[in-house]
């Protein structure tokens, strides 16, 4: 049930499906409506920080509950505000609501399942984040096109179907969550390389977390580069391979564009979520930072070849490759900070990482917007070569990284 929680809240990621017929529709520039999904990508990363302290308190079940009626009320009153043209209503409605209720849904059944399964961390956690990234899948190729052809094509419409979809399938998933009975005797064998009885601000302001959460953040920004246009980028690349006389306002036309842009969202989230699932369960294998540099390092690899692609269907396999390993960061995270820090610690430190997420969801977008609105021609180029740099600083981060001392044992880990 985590995981189909997942997989309903995952939807946000098919952002690029929406971003060329909203700015049409509008007449709002790429940068003004990337910033509804910046927004929700930052909302998302403060709300899960705030949730993660609260789990024990509250419980999974009423924070995801909570979470899915904002994330789906948040689709519902961005269909009012598309058919009245108000892009701060938007930002409000989609970015700020809906971020909220992502964060709440999205740092609760990680939490949770980590607690159950105190033994091959990646893996099970991995499980669960592959929903999130196989979401755009089911947007792109089955809720977003399902509901255009029954509003005919109608946008708002087609915002307002979602929003009821979700608001009745999130909370049913949602209500299956409820933490383990107890975590005592996994505590016991999972001996911690920090003492639990600190402050959570101690660790989170120290120079090995703020090393992690730079590097995640990285991670993020490279993805979110081509998660939020990877649609636009793609159909600027086939314009660019089609004949000068083509007539891109043909209705036809247009429909191979914007069939092709839904298949690379589909395909890339099918990687987006096994690279979470995969790189996941290999960190049980070779260690988690060995994993993280490998997949900051294979990055920049790809990121250097985008520079020089402009066949469409080389940038459609990278795009791919660039998804599997965005979708990895999010596999090996958990465990990490549950290696490094233990299980009580963990859900507060991992929904402190998020805030990498939130921060990484509005630098990636608005390089794309930017360079989009600013340099058309070479928008991309740009875009590739700014993310190259910040992977080489990333990879060059994780060398500085230096385990947690242990300052006490525990009388419960004794």
């Amino acid at each position: 049930m985590g995981t189909l929680t997942h997989l309903g809240i995952g939807t946000v990621y098919a952002w690029s499906f929406f971003q060329t017929p909203i700015t049409k529709l509008s007449g709002w520039s790429n940068t003004e409506v990337a910033w509804v999904f910046s927004i929700s990508i930052f909302m998302l990363g403060v709300s899960a920080a705030w949730g993660g302290t609260k789990i024990d308190k509250y419980g999974p079940r009423k924070l995801a509950i909570i979470g899915a009626v904002f994330y789906a009320l948040g689709y519902i009153i961005s269909s009012y505000a598309l058919a009245s043209n108000s892009l701060w209503l938007l930002y409000l409605a989609f970015g700020v609501l809906g971020g909220i209720g992502l964060g709440l849904v999205y740092v609760t059944p990680v939490a949770t399942v980590s607690k159950w399964f105190t033994k091959k961390q990646g893996l099970a956690t991995g499980i669960v984040i592959m929903g999130f990234g196989l979401g755009a899948l089911v947007m792109s190729k089955l809720l977003a096109p399902l509901f255009l052809q029954l509003s005919n094509e109608n946008l708002s419409k087609t915002f307002l179907y979602v929003g009821f979809t979700l608001i009745i399938i999130l909370p049913f998933c949602a209500s299956f969550l409820k933490l383990p009975p107890s975590n005592k005797t996994e505590a016991k064998s999972e001996q911690p390389v920090v003492s639990e009885n600190l402050s959570p601000l101690k660790y989170i302001f120290s120079k090995s977390f703020i090393i992690i959460w730079l590097m995640f953040m990285i991670n993020v920004v490279a993805g979110m580069v081509f998660i939020s246009f990877q649609s636009p980028l793609l159909q600027d690349m086939l314009k660019l391979s089609m004949p000068p006389t083509t007539n891109f306002a043909d209705a036809q036309i247009m429909s191979i564009l914007n069939g092709a842009g839904a298949t690379l969202i589909a395909v890339s989230s099918v990687f987006n979520g096994l690279g979470r699932f995969f790189w996941g369960a290999i960190s049980d294998k070779i260690g988690r930072f060995t994993t993280f540099r490998i997949l900051l390092a294979l990055q920049v690899l790809i990121f250097v070849v985008l520079i020089f692609v402009s066949n469409p269907a080389w940038f459609f396999v990278l795009v791919c490759i660039i998804l599997l390993c965005y979708g990895g960061g999010f596999g090996v995270i958990p465990s990490l900070i549950h290696d490094r820090y233990g299980a009580n610690l963990m859900p507060v430190l991992y929904g402190a990482a998020l805030t990498a997420w939130g921060v990484g969801g509005i630098v990636g977008p608005q390089i794309v917007a930017f360079m989009k609105d600013n340099y058309p021609e070479n928008a991309g180029l740009y875009a590739f070569g700014i993310s190259t740099v910040l992977l080489v600083i990333g990879f060059g981060l994780s060398y500085l990284y230096k385990k947690p001392k242990a300052i006490k044992q525990l009388t419960e880990y004794a």
